[in-house]
This record gives structure tokens, C-alpha cells and sequence, in this order.
């Protein structure tokens, strides 16, 4: 199995291609800091499963998720690290593609078997998470709320994650291949959608419905994955 390791430590990525490599005997064919890089480097080098952080700068997982099944044909099998157990940070990771979610907390072994199980077709959810999610979506049941980025097209949403994150319009025009005057029509277009007037509000509401929801974290503990 071909590998695209996705996270923002290198010592992470480091850890991750040791154990996998030596261990388990997988094949790590590249590596990216980030998910703009990671949008990039699935289409460049086609692997067969994605080991993304999904709490990254600039373009987080999930969004990078989104783009990387959009994009790549056959698609990669995206197994998401992530230090939160929140359901709904779960869910919709999941509904972005993932195919498998585990706890940054877990052991390496846990991996290989997500990667394991992910490709024979299968869901992998970290038992770490599962009585989290059960509680959450089958005993104690709430209606979800709607889905404030189904207002926007894919394009627009690529850009609202990146404005939220705070890159500049050069810089989304830069991973998107469109030019920063593209980026500032699409900004008015999402500014008028939401009832905006300014940048600074847009970026709020980015984060308050959660475009951008993962704040800054420290690095895992030596002995997570």
C-alpha cells in the first residue's frame, strides 16, 4: 500500500513513516506540512491511503479531505488523526470522505489495523471514540442543525476556508490557480450570501460555524501516534 502522510509536526510524519515503513511494512511515497500540499501531492502521486492530521494552518483535513476525493479518481482511502473526540468533529470528517478516524492518543499497532481494515472496504473508528460517537448519534439523539456551508458551491467553500484561516488572496489565487482578482469576486459573492460587509466579519463567521474550527494545540505526548 502507497502512503500520503499529511500533518503539521515533522516529527510526527518522522514517527509515522518509521513505523509504517519498517514495521508494517508500507510504502510512505510522500509527505506534506499542510493540506493545501496534500490537495497537491494526492493529485501528483496517486496513493492508495491518505494519513492526514486534521488539525492543520491554512487548509485544515476535513477541507483537504473534500478537495482530495473531488479531485482524485480512483480515491485515496483517508484515515483521519486527530487529538478531539468531539461527535461532531467526527461526523463530519466522515462526511467529508474519511474513511477511518482514530485518536492521535492511539497506538502505532491501532494504525495498521485502520489501514488495515480501510482497505478491504471497510469504516474504521477508533474505539477510543466509538462510545463518544454511539452516545451521541443513537442513544441520546438530537436533530442536526443545518449545515450553514451548504450555501455555498465547492469553489466558494475552498475559498471561505482558506480566508477564514487567514491566508491573502495571492495565496489562495496560488493554490487554486485562479488569479487574486478571482479570489476577491468570490469573497464579495460569500460576503453577500451571508449578509457581510467586511472581511473581518466574514472570518468570524468562518469560525463560528466551524470552517476553521481547531485552534492551536501542542504537539502529542511521545508515545501517541
Amino acid at each position: 500500500m502507497k502512503i500520503l502522510l499529511v500533518d503539521d509536526h515533522q516529527i510526527v510524519r518522522d514517527g509515522l513513516r518509521v513505523y509504517l515503513e519498517k514495521n508494517a511494512g508500507y510504502v510512505v511515497i510522500g509527505e506534506a506540512s499542510d493540506g493545501a500540499e496534500a490537495v497537491r501531492l494526492a493529485r501528483e502521486l496517486e496513493p492508495d491511503a491518505i494519513v492526514m492530521d486534521i488539525e492543520m494552518g491554512g487548509l485544515n483535513g476535513i477541507e483537504a479531505a473534500r478537495e482530495i476525493l473531488a479531485a482524485v479518481q480512483p480515491p485515496a482511502k483517508i484515515v483521519c488523526l486527530s487529538m478531539h473526540a468531539d461527535p461532531a468533529c467526527i461526523g463530519e470528517a466522515f462526511r467529508a470522505g474519511a474513511v477511518g478516524y482514530l485518536l492521535k492518543s492511539s497506538a502505532f499497532q491501532e494504525l495498521t489495523l485502520a489501514l488495515q481494515i480501510v482497505a478491504e472496504g471497510q469504516i474504521y473508528l477508533s474505539p477510543g471514540v466509538a462510545q463518544t460517537v454511539v452516545d451521541a448519534y443513537v442513544r441520546n439523539p438530537v436533530p442536526a442543525p443545518p449545515d450553514p456551508l451548504m450555501l455555498f458551491t465547492p469553489r466558494e467553500r475552498q475559498i471561505l476556508q482558506r480566508l477564514g484561516a487567514g491566508r491573502s488572496a495571492k495565496e489562495i489565487g496560488q493554490d487554486l490557480n485562479i488569479s487574486h482578482k478571482t479570489v476577491h469576486a468570490f469573497r464579495s459573492q460569500i460576503m453577500a450570501k451571508i449578509g457581510v460587509d467586511s472581511p473581518a466579519e466574514l472570518v468570524k463567521y468562518a469560525v463560528r460555524h466551524g470552517v476553521v474550527p481547531f485552534p492551536e494545540r501542542p504537539g502529542p505526548e511521545p508515545s501517541a501516534l
